[in-house]
């Protein structure tokens, strides 16, 4: 295998995915107990750089939960990475798991140590493609551009996550959303913005698994939604959508619909449209009631956010800088709430201290994310 250089210079600068319906979806997850990523992070970058857009799970996914990832983000393709002694039972149940979940007809290709004699039967059991060590990186790329086909508006099999899925992939790339979709305003939108770093997408899974907890004593809380936006490069168009890597889908299951989308700078053109086929997407008890929208990392002037949500809440950690930086113009502006994020770490008081002096009213919340500190707290406040 080429090193993350060479793959880096062969494929940097070159849009490859030109003449295509739409720009490739692909599903990196790694079931089982493997427990390192270091090759399919490589992958992820050579796919990025050729122009697709890569949305990484994480390790130690379950079939259902990387079949839940791949309706909901509309993929192309999966990309499943496993040891060996696994395969063989947790390939046949991926595809399984596609069929419960709604899209049966996504393409499964599976990577990692495969023995020669074992790939017919992955073959026979429904697998598209098995790659073992040493394939080229060119032919991965290759093999996930094959799977791009023209998309319908409509999903075959009634699924309704799956079908809003597809609602969203259409909105997103500005095409006509089909005939008859369902749109409604949530009762609440709340944007999450903030620095790269600042924690946004551990604060964000942390809301969404309390609020699934939450809705589960009171059914009538309704369910919550996330759209997280990642950058899409400028030179490519590619991009690496990593924020649901950070969301513990094993234990949430459907409970929380979580949809990665990629954008160039501000470009919320299509958010509105997106909230708005979530919030039709169910009814009663099942309705999303509750959007969490995430930012890509915000600098100083990246304010457009506020004109699509209905709270926003500013996430900061210690060591931001001086006081000065809080007295300039831009993104504290638009902050209903401060979330004081990483609150462990040394400089928090000083933090909390500078943010007061130009807080007024807003409240400041102190959390430590990936120990779930504070987050009630923070929910109860967006709850309203």
């Amino acid at each position: 295998m080429r090193t993350t250089t060479e793959a880096t210079t062969e494929f940097e600068r070159k849009d490859r995915c030109e003449g295509l319906d739409h720009r490739p979806r692909v599903l990196l997850g790694k079931m089982g107990l493997d427990g390192h990523d270091r090759g399919v992070k490589v992958i992820a970058r050579a796919l990025r750089d050729s122009g697709i857009h890569v949305i990484y799970s994480g390790l130690w996914q379950t079939p259902m939960s990387l079949a839940i990832s791949a309706r909901d983000e509309d993929v192309d393709v999966i990309a499943a990475s496993m040891m060996s002694n696994s395969h063989l039972a947790l390939g046949p149940r991926l595809i399984e798991s596609l069929t419960k979940v709604g899209r049966p007809g996504i393409p499964v290709h599976m990577g990692g140590i495969l023995p020669q004699n074992d790939i017919p039967k992955l073959l026979e059991a429904g697998v598209a493609k098995c790659f073992t060590t040493g394939i080229g990186l060119l032919d991965i790329v290759e093999a996930v551009k094959e799977t791009v086909h023209t998309l319908k508006p409509t999903i075959d099999v009634a699924s309704p996550s799956a079908q809003l899925a597809r609602d969203i992939t259409f909105a997103h790339e500005g095409k006509q959303v089909r005939d008859g979709a369902n749109k409604r305003r949530p009762k609440r939108v709340i944007g999450i913005t903030g620095s790269p770093g600042a924690g946004k997408s551990t604060l964000v899974a942390q809301l969404a698994g309390e609020h699934s907890r939450r809705a589960k004593e009171n059914p009538s809380l309704g369910r919550c939604a996330v759209v997280a936006f990642d950058p899409m490069s400028p030179i490519t168009g590619g991009a690496l959508l990593g924020d649901r890597l950070r969301v513990d889908f094993n234990a949430l299951g459907e409970d929380v619909f979580y949809r990665s989308l990629a954008i160039r700078g501000e470009d919320y053109r299509s958010l509105d449209e997106i909230i708005e086929l979530i919030g039709g997407a169910a009814s009663g008890n099942d309705a999303y009631d509750t959007v969490f929208v995430e930012t890509v990392g915000a600098g100083q002037n990246e304010t457009r956010i506020r004109d699509h949500v209905d709270m926003t809440a500013v996430v900061l950690t210690p060591g931001m800088g001086d006081a000065v930086q809080m007295d300039k113009a831009g993104i504290l502006e638009i902050a209903d709430l401060f979330v004081c994020n990483k609150a462990d770490h040394p400089g928090e008081n000083e933090l909390v201290r500078d943010l007061r002096e130009i807080a007024g009213k807003r409240a400041i919340l102190e959390t430590v994310a990936t120990r779930g500190q504070g987050v009630p707290e923070l929910l109860e406040k967006v709850l309203g």
